[in-house]
């Protein structure tokens, strides 16, 4: 049947107005993907030609308070293979093996492996002459990218806080590890173009993202105070050739960490040459020991602030041993020391007399002075493997473990439970939470990430007890077992440890952890110091012999280097036979030669010059000296 002329007409008007809808669909389309997608797009095909070689960023520096840098970068390129432009394997095989002392059939599964580029093991951080002789080379499909590694311009110093980064750059340990995320900054790239067959388009520019370097991490160390005790520790481990050493210097106004060290020690740029349980170990605060008579210094602290003992009035007589509990705990001294103060019983590190400071203050108050100066929990110091140290279970605790403990023995502490208590005890009673980290920051920009600030926790003394176990403790250095840390014009005060050490619940023969912690000056403490060295050999193992003179070095060099001037005051130095004889410099300046031939015999000349009268000398009056030293003048003609 034929349709009519008006059938006819709708259906074409149909067809025209469909497919005008298909035209304005498929023109909306094409607009929205050419206008509105079109960069989108074009990103897409672009990420599926390009190839990126990876610059990667340096990591952040980490500094000591004065900006002295302990780990930084070295540049280390890398070479990469993008194997679809390599023009002939077997040739790029073998020179590429050749230069990087590879074997040539690993050499070619690597760059005729089917990815879009490869990173080369043998090329990894490889110096900067290397990388020269490989571009040299020419080698189609082959890169240099930049990389870097880390770098520890000190060496093993303050290796165990530092810890170390890996071949990614990435930190494994100590505050490497802690601040990473702060540390590693981002990757950037070179991105060129290659088509399908990987060949590059000449065509298109290449594209460059620079890295984003890492932020800088800055310590509350000291470099000058961390040299010196390095110093010191080195020729310890010379000297005695212990199984270990500890030492930390500590603001005790803060809690800031000025220098930390242990042996052994290690290189952290070749920390895979290092058996792990050297570098695992921080000592100062992973370590856990008896503290030996340091520990009287929280003791002490106890019965003063609760007014158990007048130290210059009240007496006890030492006969060399005291019995409790059906035990005979003795006095280091055989014999004892006989009638003396309790300032004495402080000076002489007396066993006998703290027992009776113990019993005097009961075993529940000594042990909440023990736990309130921080011993029992972590200190919360922001370094790694911390250890919390034993105490006695108060409930567990009869009348000997009360003894013991009151002279340090049957508990153990770590390092920096010590020190931190001790910078309380002589601070003025407060005691801090420890921090080595100080500050972040942007190293482009200069802004502040992250800042520390000074934590207390909690008061524990009063500022009156705390002067006077200052004083108590500058006797110790000046006229008891602690005269080894007797420093001239500096008042020092310090307290000296011996302990034995324990094996399978037995104390071991002939082998101690001697130890002595100081501060200065003693009327206003700027400076804890504290080492400890475990089995000392070929020397009598007391920490008055060993670990006292060091800490009298360290602070004999330290308290200069931090602006500290001498002080008036200081107790007078209570002389031995082994002491040598010292006399003060006397003015010379203004004298002629023939008067010093009349008046000085005492010390050695030495003149420079021409001339008759001495003009200058060297070292000033009023310095003290060894009898027999030398002072050098300098000489003139009399105007």
């Amino acid at each position: 049947m034929r349709a009519s002329n008006h059938t006819v007409r709708k259906r074409l008007i149909a067809a025209l107005l469909i497919g005008l809808a298909v035209f304005v669909v498929i023109d909306l389309r094409l607009g929205y993907v050419q206008i509105y997608m079109g960069n989108f797009l074009t990103e897409l095909a672009k990420d599926s030609w390009s190839r990126n070689i990876p610059f990667e960023p340096k990591r952040g520096e980490i500094k000591d308070r004065n900006g002295v840098v302990y780990a930084t970068n070295k540049s280390a390129p890398t070479v990469y293979v993008v194997p679809r432009q390599v023009k002939n394997p077997g040739e790029t095989a073998t020179e590429l093996a050749s230069a990087l002392n590879m074997k040539s059939d690993k050499a070619y599964k690597l760059i005729t492996a089917n990815t879009s580029i490869v990173k080369i093991p043998e090329g990894r951080k490889i110096s900067h002459s290397k990388a020269k002789e490989i571009r040299n080379l020419d080698l189609p499909g082959v890169y240099i990218a930049e990389d870097s590694i880390r770098y520890y311009p000190h060496g093993s110093a303050l290796s165990h806080v530092l810890g170390f980064a890996g071949i990614d750059n990435q930190g494994l340990m100590g505050l490497e590890l802690a601040y990473d995320e702060e540390l590693k900054g981002n990757k950037g790239y070179v991105k060129f173009y290659a088509d399908a067959k990987g060949k590059r388009m000449e065509n298109m520019a290449d594209d460059y993202k620079s890295p984003l370097n890492g932020y800088d991490l800055t310590l509350t160390v000291d470099n000058r105070i961390q040299t010196i005790i390095e110093r010191e520790m080195d020729i310890a481990q010379e000297t005695y050739n212990p199984d270990g050493m500890v030492g930390i210097a500590v603001n005790p106004n803060t809690g800031e960490i000025m220098a930390m060290s242990s042996r052994p020690t290690f290189n952290p740029t070749n920390f895979r040459n290092v058996a792990p349980e050297i570098y695992n170990r921080n000592l100062p605060v992973w370590s856990t020991y008896e503290p030996g008579s340091t520990f009287k210094i929280i003791t002490l602290a106890a019965a003063l602030e609760e007014e158990k003992v007048d130290l210059k009035n009240d007496r006890f007589y030492d006969a060399g041993y005291v019995k409790v509990g059906g035990a005979n705990l003795r006095c280091w001294k055989r014999g004892g020391h006989g009638s003396e103060s309790f300032l004495e019983v402080v000076q002489n590190s007396c066993n006998p007399g703290f027992v009776e400071l113990g019993e005097r203050l009961g075993k529940e108050k000594l042990f909440d002075y023990i736990h309130d100066f921080g011993f029992g929990e972590k200190t919360g110091i922001d370094l790694q493997g911390e250890g919390r140290g034993i105490l006695f279970n108060v409930d567990r605790v009869g009348p000997v473990e009360q003894a013991t403990t009151a002279f340090g023995q049957g508990v153990s502490v770590t390092p920096i439970q010590q020190v931190m208590a001790v910078s309380a005890a002589v601070n003025g009673g407060t005691l801090y939470t420890p921090f080595i980290a100080k500050e972040i920051k942007d190293p482009v920009t200069g802004e502040t990430i992250m800042k520390k600030t000074p934590k207390p926790k909690r008061k524990v003394i009063s500022k009156e007890t705390s002067k006077e176990i200052r004083e108590a403790l500058e006797t110790v250095v000046a006229k008891g077992s602690g005269k080894g840390a007797f420093v001239d014009g500096y008042r020092v005060g310090g307290k000296t440890g011996t302990a034995q050490k324990a094996q399978n619940g037995r104390y071991l023969e002939n082998n101690f952890i001697v130890s002595f912690i100081g501060f200065a000056p003693a009327d206003d403490p700027q400076i804890v110091v504290y080492i400890a060295i475990d089995n000392p050999k070929g020397t009598v193992q007391f920490g008055g012999v060993v670990a006292a003179p060091i800490v009298g070095r360290i602070m004999k060099d330290s308290l200069p280097a931090l602006g500290i001037k001498p002080r008036e005051g200081q107790v007078e130095k209570k002389k031995t036979y082994l002491d040598p004889v010292e006399e003060e410099v006397p003015d010379l300046v203004g004298l002629t030669l023939r008067d010093l031939s009349e008046q000085y015999s005492r010390f050695k000349i030495a003149a420079s010059g021409k001339g008759n009268r001495i003009v200058q000398q060297s070292p000033k009056a009023g310095v003290k000296l060894k009898e027999g030293s030398t002072i050098r003048i300098y000489l003139d003609e009399d105007n």
